[in-house]
């Protein structure tokens, strides 16, 4: 399968004028760039203005429409060609208190309506002792009454993201994420089947550079990586999709 980098702009940038101008400078570097998947999420209100690469959505809400201020369905974002949503991300959960049942209903409503979701896991520092609890607890209820009905888990990819690492710059080692992710498949094996354990995308994600991008998918098993702070800067993102190349 090819490697998939996503980037993640979070609430950046602060104007429409640099969303359009990382993004083409972005889209120009990856042009030659044949086997690898390239997504860029952008703030909601850039994706009318982006075109030429995959847009993703930084999150979703679970009802179609309806007296909900502030939020946007999945309908919305599937009308502007948007087809990747990013789902239960470690800030959501942090500043906004996003639930494991939050995020189950915001997998369904995208699987639904065919759309591809990255669903973040990952432990805080705190719970570094107890890890693999939290990643198959999280999973699990993420994906409780999820079904591989119509082939609907190949459209869902799994980011492990340790929280300690976000943004820190103190970037998990790759021996670490090789065991995480190799935990997260034997997660997803004891609840559906090995085969799909096998083709299930798992991204790594936290302090991503270009200096070590490539060895967390050579060495370290991942299927692609969910990038930051660094996606903001058009140079170092172009040479993470060129390593995972």
């Amino acid at each position: 399968m090819k490697p998939l980098i996503i980037a993640n702009w979070k609430m950046n940038p602060t104007s429409q004028k640099e969303a359009e101008t990382l993004f083409e400078a972005i889209k120009k570097g990856v042009k030659s760039v044949k086997n690898t998947e390239v997504v860029i999420c952008p703030p909601f209100i850039y994706l009318t203005v982006l075109s030429g690469l995959a847009l993703g959505a930084q999150d979703v809400f679970y009802k179609e429409k309806g007296a909900f201020t502030g939020e946007v369905s999945v309908s919305m974002l599937k009308d502007l060609g948007v087809e990747y949503m990013i789902v239960g991300h470690s800030e959501r959960r942090k500043y906004f208190n996003e639930t494991d049942e939050i995020i189950n209903k915001k997998i369904k409503e995208s699987l639904v309506s065919k759309l591809k979701v990255i669903l973040c896991v990952g432990e805080t520092e705190d719970q570094k002792e107890t890890k693999s609890q939290v990643l198959e607890s999280q999973i699990t209820k993420a994906l409780e009454g999820v079904s591989n009905v119509n082939g609907q888990l190949s459209n869902v990819a799994i980011a492990y993201e340790p929280v300690w690492a976000i943004g820190t710059g103190n970037n998990c080692s790759v021996d670490e994420a090789q065991k995480s992710i190799l935990f997260i498949r034997k997660i997803i094996a004891n609840l559906y089947k090995r085969e799909i354990a096998d083709h299930l995308r798992i991204l790594y994600g936290g302090s991503v550079k270009a200096e070590n991008s490539g060895a967390y998918i050579k060495e370290g098993n991942a299927n692609g990586l969910l990038v930051g702070g660094a996606s903001l800067i058009a140079k170092e993102f172009i040479a993470i999709v060129k390593s995972a190349n």
